[in-house]
């Protein structure tokens, strides 16, 4: 994970991607992660339809925001059946780049970094926290600057290909971000990039519980459109733009029991202080639930262009004779 210095504050007249000042608010909810009872703001730019925190948390406090059982989580979703986990990631760059440097922010403890391993590619890092990036370093054998990702020292026109999976919404100023990413890119190579799609269909069924809002930690929140809108605006053009299957009805699900167990007085204990289930019993319901219902689910939600994340791959200009 990783937080930036904010160039000017977030506020709901001003949008930080198109400069519009035509914003509403569109949804509030609370930490529903950490079970805390600050509610947030959210604002939707009517000019690019792009969707921010109003007044977040400063980069200074984010870590409150956090904490180890996030941390957790994170690493422990990336590194589960690594093969698996990173397959359509690693075919998507090996399609793209079979030697040459590529560059991983926010690779957490390198999980993707070590699925690229075997190849002919030059790998490196950038990990907010020195732990884990010295943890990437081992295991893949890249190059992992531990820091802030303005604070990175790399010379422009110095990768192929970017890797950004599930960072941009966790920055501050993601205009200055993205604009140090294409600096560092070479003339044609590519930023390739996830996020969570705030018009997936089940972010409409769950409203401010669905999961994969996760304020205060995501700072932005990206439809195909805004995302492209904003990479455009950085000099970059689209290769790749589509929604895929991921899916966090279960914990959104979560999130709705929650809330009810707290009204009727039982609450239980936050997602972040929970143990996972593991008998037998609950593993064999849970997989009917996934293949039965989740799976079509999935497919339909991503095939209209509703699934729950985003997947883009721009690409900058190349250089002309």
């Amino acid at each position: 994970m990783t937080t930036e210095v904010a160039l000017s504050e977030l506020t709901a007249q001003s949008c930080p991607s198109c400069g519009g000042n035509d914003s509403a608010p569109c949804l509030q909810a609370p930490d529903r992660f950490h079970m805390r009872d600050i509610t947030y703001q959210l604002v939707r730019c009517s000019d690019c339809s792009l969707v921010w925190l109003q007044d977040p948390p400063k980069p200074e406090q984010m870590s409150e925001h956090y904490g180890a059982d996030y941390h957790k989580l994170i690493t422990t979703s990336g590194e589960v059946d690594l093969s698996q986990r990173w397959r359509s990631q690693r075919q998507q760059v090996l399609k793209m780049l079979n030697k040459g440097a590529l560059l991983d922010v926010g690779c957490s403890s390198g999980a993707f970094l070590r699925s690229l391993k075997d190849t002919a590619i030059d790998l490196y890092g950038i990990e907010i926290s020195p732990e884990e990036a010295r943890r990437a370093e081992l295991g893949s054998g890249a190059r992992v600057f531990a820091g802030e990702i303005l604070n990175a020292k790399f010379s422009p026109g110095t990768f192929d290909i970017i890797t950004c999976f599930h960072v941009l919404e966790h920055v501050h100023d993601v205009v200055r971000v993205l604009e140090r990413l294409t600096e560092w890119l070479k003339p044609g190579g590519s930023l390739y990039i996830l996020v969570p799609n705030i018009e997936a269909a089940e972010a409409r069924i769950f409203g401010s519980h669905w999961y994969g809002l996760e304020l205060p930690r995501h700072l932005y929140h990206f439809s195909p459109s805004s995302l492209s809108r904003l990479l455009r605006s950085v000099g970059l053009s689209e290769v790749v733009l589509r929604t895929l299957p991921d899916c966090y009805v279960e914990k959104s699900i979560r999130y709705l029991v929650d809330t009810m167990l707290v009204a009727s007085g039982s609450p239980r204990p936050s997602l972040a202080a929970s143990a996972a289930i593991r008998n037998i019993p609950w593993r064999v319901l849970r997989k009917a639930f996934r293949l039965g219902l989740l799976w079509p689910f999935r497919q339909m939600a991503a095939s209209s262009g509703h699934g729950a994340a985003i997947e883009a791959i721009f690409q900058k200009p190349a250089l002309t004779s």
